[in-house]
């Protein structure tokens, strides 16, 4: 068996179009333009180089664009102020402040400080608990990217068996609660699950989101599993530096039935689904009907 390569570029490429196409729509029959604001703290060299993509795909989707660059040094009380600024300000659909911050703010209270309409990451307490409880919420941006790619790929997931590996605020669990929401059987397994392989031995669907270099092998992977893999590690091999997820790419492609790669798979997708939740943000706001196919 060789699986099937879920393509993320061409995918988050579709989402993009989208959402472009629905944001050209707006501006002509409403006069509505969604605004993304994304504010950086410092000079992570990764984070810079993000924002700048988020800042080139919103501009390309006919979207806003707020670009709030400020130093490292920047008190917490600063960066709480312009979030304030921002929640108020009605150009703004959409609100995110790259992550990490510097060591001297607290990024629970920083997060927790924007309107949970426009949490377009999906990370403020009352969006989890929206989620968690099946009512409308934000929905973080990666789990969405993925619940779009196991939809188009599988049509419906209910009744499935899927394992998420990995516990995270950011991946694990709403991942979890989004395949919970599409009907499948989940378990959340982690570092201390008990023969992890014999865990995701049983998954129809793998999500793989732990952080650690080619981690599931093809033992661990049910033949024509569909995988999903998260993980985004720079390792060191033959003397290069290259790009592996959380799964053994080359292994378990002779045993799963579909699988993403990295890079290219999951990673593209989470820009895109942050565009579609500015979008569906923006709608909200305005009292339309939200993009159908863009959210959860």
């Amino acid at each position: 068996m060789t699986a099937q390569v879920i393509d993320g570029k061409a995918f988050a490429a579709d989402v993009r179009a989208r959402v472009a196409a629905h944001v050209a729509r707006l501006g002509e029959e409403q006069g509505i333009v969604p605004g993304l604001a994304v504010v950086l703290v410092g000079e992570d060299p990764a984070s810079q180089v993000y924002v700048r993509n988020k800042g080139v795909q919103t501009r390309e989707a006919g979207m806003a664009s707020f670009e709030h660059k400020l130093p490292a040094e920047t008190a917490e009380a600063d960066l709480l102020a312009l979030i304030a600024e921002l929640n108020a300000d009605p150009k703004v659909h959409g609100i995110l402040v790259q992550l990490p911050l510097p060591a001297h703010m607290n990024a629970d209270l920083v997060i927790n400080a924007i309107d949970p309409a426009k949490d377009v990451d999906g990370f403020h307490i009352s969006n989890v608990g929206l989620l968690g409880t099946g009512q409308k919420a934000m929905v973080p941006c990666t789990p969405l990217g993925c619940l779009m790619m196991l939809r188009a790929h599988h049509g419906s997931l209910s009744g499935l068996s899927a394992v998420v590996v990995g516990r995270s605020n950011i991946v694990g669990k709403p991942m979890a609660q989004l395949l919970l929401g599409d009907s499948c059987t989940v378990t959340i397994a982690h570092s201390r699950t008990r023969d992890l392989a014999a865990v995701c031995r049983g998954a129809d669907i793998l999500v793989a989101a732990v952080g650690r270099p080619e981690m599931i092998t093809a033992d661990m992977v049910k033949p024509g599993a569909t995988v999903i893999d998260v993980g985004i590690n720079r390792i060191e091999r033959d003397g290069k530096a290259r790009l592996v997820g959380d799964v053994d790419y080359a292994g378990v492609s002779a045993v799963a039935g579909a699988i993403t790669p990295v890079p290219g798979g999951v990673g593209p997708m989470t820009i895109a689904c942050l565009l579609a939740n500015t979008l569906t943000a923006c709608c909200r706001a305005n009292g339309l009907p939200e993009p159908e196919g863009l959210t959860a």
